[in-house]
């Protein structure tokens, strides 16, 4: 696939993760794929396809309604696209999340198979998981 094919692929997966339909997200990743989030706060770390899908859940339970990626800049070269993008939601403890990204998206086969997610770790502790 062309460099451009990829960046249609993770434009479709940001769109759908960002409309809350995440049956359709994760069915873009492949089955031996992996999710790594940087830092050292409970939602870090390499997670297998089936391992991300439980914290989406754990974290899905916790926001009102999706979290909304906003990409503003991609870079595509080969199989990797990298992505800045902002997010937005709101957790049911009442506080606003809004994060920066940088994700660097592996894609084969048409499917997603490594993402790495850079973020600001503090604020996502202090959202998520406080």
């Amino acid at each position: 696939m062309s460099a451009e094919d990829n960046k249609i692929i993770v434009t479709e997966f940001l769109k759908l993760f960002s409309a809350g339909d995440m049956d359709a997200a994760l069915d873009m990743m492949a089955d031996d794929g992996t999710w790594w989030v940087a830092g050292g706060f409970p939602l870090s770390g390499t997670k297998t396809k089936a391992e991300f899908v439980e914290l989406l859940a754990g974290v899905g339970d916790a926001i009102e309604g999706p979290i909304k990626i906003e990409p503003y800049a991609m870079t595509a070269e080969g199989d990797r696209v990298a992505v800045e993008a902002r997010s937005s939601a709101e957790h049911v403890n009442g506080k606003s999340y809004r994060n920066e990204y940088h994700f660097l998206f592996v894609v084969k086969n048409g499917k997603l198979w490594r993402v790495k997610e850079y973020l600001d770790t503090m604020h996502a502790n202090e959202v998520m998981c406080s």
